[in-house]
């Protein structure tokens, strides 16, 4: 079978998209996802993300253009990607599904998303209402679980192996956590590197991760701002949100969604 594909990324984070509306691709074959992703054998990508059409009727929603299936490089479909639903949203106007606003179902429900003539993308994420203050580190989840931590200096940080060892310890179970390092560039301004589960690496960006360290830094008072100013390895990215009593709404992930290349290969 041949499988048409595109290949885009979000501030360094790259996905490998499919257009799945006439439902065409092996869903639970784990190891065509491995292949696909895998840098050396296959196309290369942090993970696959498929765009159907979604056949659930929200009449409070209204029009839902499409929906968003994620899977990680390791052949597992896996909690909310933000980078990845920004990159979505930018391959459905390349597809003609829309053309400067989205709705879309994804794992983590409803989401909306609007997109400029130069593709920056802003996704509204999930509300965040709960949030576990530790110690030494911030529990709080985006779409997916986050575990926020400060560190001193970002550039000699060894964030594969601190990340493995707290994505695998006892805090978070089988499931584990995505980690998140972070350091602060003064006022509303932060750098983080992020251990992503699924990918078992660093990744160059993630979007779920950095809308968790942007609250986390405001809930921890690093900041009194409501839009803040984030570095990932891949880019720049901002977060923007309303709190309330502690209750995070409105919240907003923005950054650039760029498509890289496009092709066939055979399965």
């Amino acid at each position: 079978m041949t499988i048409p594909f595109y290949k885009y990324h979000g501030t360094g984070n790259d996905f490998v998209m499919v257009d799945n509306r006439h439902l065409i691709f092996p869903k639970n074959d784990t190891k065509t996802i491995q292949f696909l992703c895998d840098r050396r054998f296959g196309i290369g990508a942090d993970g696959l993300i498929l765009l159907e059409n979604d056949n659930l009727t929200d009449l409070s929603a209204g029009k839902i253009d499409f929906k968003m299936v994620y899977y990680n490089a390791d052949g597992q479909e896996s909690s909310m990607c933000g980078n990845g639903g920004r990159c979505l949203t930018a391959f459905a106007k390349k597809l003609g599904i829309i053309h400067e606003k989205a709705t879309f179902m994804a794992v983590d429900g409803l989401h909306h998303a609007t997109i400029s003539d130069t593709d920056l993308v802003s996704l509204q994420m999930i509300d965040v209402h709960e949030i576990s203050f530790q110690p030494d580190y911030v529990f709080l989840n985006t779409g997916s679980p986050h575990h926020v931590t400060m560190v001193d200096d970002l550039n000699q940080f060894d964030v594969k192996k601190e990340g493995a060892a707290i994505r695998y310890s006892n805090l978070y179970g089988q499931a584990g956590s995505n980690v998140n390092f972070v350091q602060p560039l003064g006022g509303n301004h932060f750098r983080l590197r992020t251990y992503e589960r699924g990918v078992e690496d660093e990744t160059l960006s993630c979007g779920t991760g950095a809308t968790a360290v942007a609250i986390a830094m405001q809930a921890l008072g690093k900041t009194d701002a409501t839009r803040i100013d984030l570095e990932v390895e891949g880019g720049k990215l901002q977060v923007s949100f309303s709190v309330v009593n502690g209750k995070y709404t409105q919240v907003h992930l923005i950054g650039p969604a760029t498509f890289v290349f496009e092709g066939k290969i055979e399965l």
